[in-house]
């Protein structure tokens, strides 16, 4: 095929809040979920949790150490895991017709715990894709330019070959600079709007 579609899987395939990892966290602490929303970032245990630098067992520990909040191991991981609302449905019926016309690959910011459980939860939608590229595996994450031209070059695609879409502006921007052809979808309606358009230039929507 001529061209490639690289998704996003978090806000473009899969509905995730984070409000709910919060939520479950603060109900097995026994702490205030606001302390979550204060304290917790993307700092640089999260990102080398995400290129699989460090276990989610280390990353715990690093949590209830920065957080100040005691807790087991199956409460960390049950609330991290809590993440999953989902699946967009309108963007999951557009998939098997995409894959017709398009290599359909997806590229997602991840870590090991959570792959394995949206892919035990989403297994039969997230089928459509003929890779998924993980960050964890990858070895680089979104928007880091490098992390882009790897998977472009595992897919056999130039960059310019493929569209690529993510809800995060920054990820976006990191794959302009690496010469994808590149979009900010925001929401569903937003995503399915895209791939639409994907497919009426292929004459596959009228």
């Amino acid at each position: 095929m001529d061209k490639a579609v690289l998704l996003d899987l978090g806000g473009v395939v899969l509905d995730i809040d984070f409000h709910r990892v919060f939520a479950s966290w603060a109900k097995d602490s026994g702490v205030d979920n606001s302390l979550f929303y204060d304290q917790w970032t993307l700092d640089d245990a999260y990102k080398q949790h995400e290129v699989g630098k460090i276990s989610f067992k280390e990353y715990s520990a690093h949590m209830s150490n920065t957080l100040g909040v005691s807790m087991a191991d199956a409460c960390w991981q049950k609330g991290w895991n809590a993440l999953w609302v989902g699946v967009y449905e309108s963007v999951i019926e557009l998939l098997p017709q995409l894959a017709k016309h398009y290599t359909l690959c997806a590229f997602s910011n991840t870590n090991a715990t959570h792959s394995a459980s949206f892919k035990h939860l989403f297994g039969t939608e997230l089928s459509h894709f003929e890779t998924i590229y993980l960050s964890q595996e990858v070895g680089s994450r979104k928007p880091d330019t490098q992390a882009f031209l790897t998977v472009c070059n595992r897919m056999g695609y130039a960059p310019k070959d493929v569209v690529f879409l993510d809800d995060t502006l920054e990820n976006v921007t990191g794959a302009k600079d690496a010469g994808l052809e590149a979009y900010h979808t925001s929401g569903e309606a937003a995503v399915a709007n895209r791939l639409s358009k994907l497919l009426r230039s292929q004459g596959s929507l009228s």
